[in-house]
């Protein structure tokens, strides 16, 4: 069986996600999240769907313990196969508190989480300034003046930040939103 390509995988974790939609217990949306999971074990997404579900579905002949021990599988594979992507490492730190009342293991892996988030968001804010700085009319440049003057205080020591609030406000100066001597 060939692999299958993305809009395929996409497609299939939409339908799952739709047939549960109507009914939260849909067993259906666990068939298809399990085919999906068959055709493409290192699909995060389904990954972490599919921990949930087995979490909050009941089933008929399977115990808790058995759901409950393959979703701690899938979201330690969904750690993995994400390489400890953000959204994958909080999940488990919730399943191991909540579910396995692990709550210093869960605290470590929410640590790692934030942290990882953070960095996004470092990346992110530092693009946002760029482009309105790069876009230099009035309304963008106060946009990155804004966005700067919070960034640099959720991150005061980000020389990527601090990089591109200065050129937001050499420009900003030039045309006037700042008093001369502050760009």
């Amino acid at each position: 069986m060939a692999h299958p390509s993305l809009d395929e995988l996409t497609a299939l974790f939409q339908a799952a996600r739709k047939a549960g939609e109507a009914d939260k217990d849909n067993p259906e949306q666990l068939r298809i999240h399990r085919e999906l999971l068959a055709a493409c074990p290192a699909f995060t997404p389904n990954l972490l769907r599919l921990a949930r579900l087995l979490q909050l579905i009941e089933q008929p002949d399977v115990e808790a313990r058995e759901s409950f021990s393959e979703a701690q599988r899938l979201l330690e594979q969904a750690v993995q196969s994400s390489e400890r992507s953000a959204p994958s490492l909080v999940e488990l730190g919730y399943y191991l508190d909540d579910l396995r009342n692990a709550p210093e293991d869960a605290f470590t892996l929410y640590q790692e989480g934030a942290a990882k988030s953070l960095e996004t968001l470092e990346y992110a804010w530092a693009g946002m300034i760029r482009y309105w700085t790069d876009t230099r009319t009035r309304e963008s440049l106060s946009q990155a003046l804004q966005l700067g003057e919070r960034a640099l205080k959720v991150f005061p020591e980000s020389e990527r930040i601090l990089y591109y609030v200065t050129d937001a406000r050499r420009y900003a100066a030039q045309q006037g939103l700042l008093p001369a001597g502050e760009g």
